[in-house]
């Protein structure tokens, strides 16, 4: 797909068929999370990749959206702490060096027609005890990925002279 038809195409998915996915295409999805390009390339991340059957109730605690565990798969990503690149004013990039990695993971899921959400509202400490982290991992973000059940909604952005500045404040 050409990208910006990709980018336009992706959408937060919130009901998903119970269709499997496809060792194949998680292995891809998987492979653009990795490419992604990090603070000093240190990569300080760990994704969890989580099968959700059998497993609903205790990822409900997680996050009490019924269709956050429709999903077949769920990955988690994770900060390993004192693993990325920090700032000289001691600003860590961890949290943007995983934004990076899950926005190629969602772009890339939607290239191969699979549904993903971007989950940030959860219980931290439901998901650590979960998935029993420990203590120097940090869960960032959760996806849920598979096949879309829902249709995507119009998409309401700020128009582009709104966004953007040019040469200073």
């Amino acid at each position: 797909m050409e990208f910006s038809e990709l980018i336009k195409e992706r959408y937060s998915v919130r009901a998903y068929a119970p269709d499997p996915v496809e060792d194949e295409k998680l292995e891809k999805v998987l492979e653009a999370a990795r490419l992604a390009p990090t603070a000093a390339n240190r990569q300080p991340f760990q994704l969890l990749v989580i099968h959700t059957e059998g497993r609903e109730e205790e990822l409900y605690e997680i996050y009490q959206r019924a269709w956050f565990v429709e999903a077949p798969l769920m990955i988690c990503a994770c900060a390993l702490e004192g693993r990325g690149w920090t700032r000289r004013d001691g600003k860590s990039y961890v949290d943007v060096d995983v934004g990076i990695a899950m926005d190629h993971l969602v772009l890339a899921a939607t290239n191969k027609g699979l549904g993903s959400c971007w989950v940030a509202d959860f219980d931290p400490e439901a998901a650590r005890r979960v998935l029993g982290l420990p203590e120097k991992v940090e869960p960032i973000v959760f996806i849920p990925l598979g096949y879309p059940a829902d249709e995507p909604g119009a998409k309401k952005r700020k128009p582009l002279d709104e966004l953007v500045r040019h040469e200073g404040w």
